[in-house]
């Protein structure tokens, strides 16, 4: 059974697409947790980080460019999060990693 980032992939599912490429795509998450609440999904299916091998490592790479990439193009310049779930004490909602970018409010620290 496909995923739900697999059905928005491959257009099944609409979403508010702000970069794609031929490895990943980056759409605006439909529950935000800030102003801007950007997702940013390999096209590979990997059910989570955990479970990415060395053969992962150059798409892993390209997630955290594309992060710079869009961060720049939104003029993110006072900052921005990126985070990445693993599992349900993590609230990993979709098992197809993912990295959340968060931008335009303060964060705090600790997160979580």
């Amino acid at each position: 059974m496909p995923t739900l980032f697999q059905r928005i992939i491959t257009r099944e599912i609409p979403a508010r697409i702000e970069h794609e490429d031929e490895q990943c795509i980056v759409i605006h998450d439909i529950q935000p947790a800030a102003p801007v609440h950007l997702l940013i999904i390999p096209k590979k299916p990997i059910p989570r980080v955990g479970e990415t091998t060395a053969a992962d490592q150059t798409l892993l790479g390209h997630l955290l460019l594309t992060a710079g990439v869009v961060a720049k193009k939104l003029a993110l310049a006072e900052g921005f999060r990126l985070v990445v779930n693993h599992g349900p004490h993590a609230c990993e909602s979709v098992p197809h990693l993912h990295i959340h970018l968060l931008a335009q409010r303060q964060m705090t620290w600790p997160p979580g």
